[in-house]
């Protein structure tokens, strides 16, 4: 490899880091997702979007304004074969506070879900109690999951499909009992961006081999039909996922949203005014 070829290679990871770094921080301030003497617990699953945000966070927390404590935790399922060293030695080499969780939700899993059924929603359930928990009791202001983009815009398609319902992943979020707030940094960033990273970075990627294996999710349909759609009509995906970010509850049908039945009470009626204007407003097209 050419000294050429490694100069481009090393600006176009710059900005690549650049660029990510900006998504999380234009995220984290559009939704006011850390404070100060915030004690964020990141949470690390061993895949490419945690070590990411874990990375990124590291950076802002070094950098910022503000001061803000992180402290990374997973959650060690005792799933066979799961590499209990890779987290423990990475996190120790980067110096980043950490805990290990060990519960034996693979066994509860496997013994409630029958063989070949999708585990990832049960899985998700248990992983998440866990994690709230331990929140709950150490003191935890924010928890910060590793979700990005394309995971927002891939569950919409998702709760649209199967659950009649226009529902995504919120950028930031009050558990259902009160006690917990989760962030989700990556929110702006593309999945696309998160692997070049990440694989740039070479972080110890540990693989999921209870659900994330499993063939013919519903998830991974959604993937392909969304990066056919991308591929055909690059920006698509952005777009939806501004779309999101701009909805018009009088254009939609909810009732919860918007007062359809009342509208009769904000009729106004027509003044001379308004019919002088639509009238002239028609005479170049009659003209015509």
């Amino acid at each position: 490899m050419t000294d050429e070829t490694l100069v481009k290679q090393q600006l176009e990871f710059n900005k690549l880091r650049k660029r990510l770094r900006r998504n999380v921080g234009q995220a984290i301030a559009d939704y006011n997702m850390i404070q100060d003497g915030d004690k964020v617990m990141v949470c690390l699953s061993g895949g490419k979007d945690s070590y990411t945000m874990l990375d990124i966070l590291i950076n802002l927390r070094d950098h910022a304004p503000i001061n803000f404590e992180l402290i990374a935790v997973n959650l060690d399922q005792k799933q066979p074969g799961f590499p209990e060293h890779v987290l423990p030695e990475y996190l120790a080499s980067i110096g980043v506070p950490y805990h290990i969780i060990e519960k034996d939700t693979y066994s509860i899993v496997k013994e409630v879900v029958p063989e070949g059924k999708t585990t990832c929603g049960i899985c998700s359930r248990l992983r998440r109690g866990s994690l709230y928990g331990y929140a709950r009791q150490n003191g935890i202001t924010k928890i910060a999951l590793g979700h990005h983009r394309d995971d927002i815009i891939e569950t919409l398609f998702l709760n649209m499909f199967y659950g009649s319902k226009i529902k995504a992943m919120p950028p930031k979020l009050l558990s259902d009992d009160k006690t917990n707030i989760v962030i989700r940094p990556l929110c702006y960033a593309k999945e696309s961006d998160i692997v070049k990273y990440s694989d740039a970075m070479q972080f110890p990627i540990i693989p999921c081999n209870l659900c994330g294996s499993q063939e013919n999710l519903q998830r991974q349909v959604i993937k392909d039909m969304l990066q056919g759609w991308e591929k055909e009509h690059p920006g698509r995906l952005e777009n939806i996922f501004r779309s999101i970010q701009n909805l018009s509850p009088s254009q939609l049908a909810d009732l919860d949203l918007f007062n359809f039945t009342d509208l009769e009470q904000q009729r106004q009626q027509p003044t001379g005014e308004e019919d002088q204007r639509f009238n002239e407003m028609q005479q170049p097209a009659l003209a015509r």
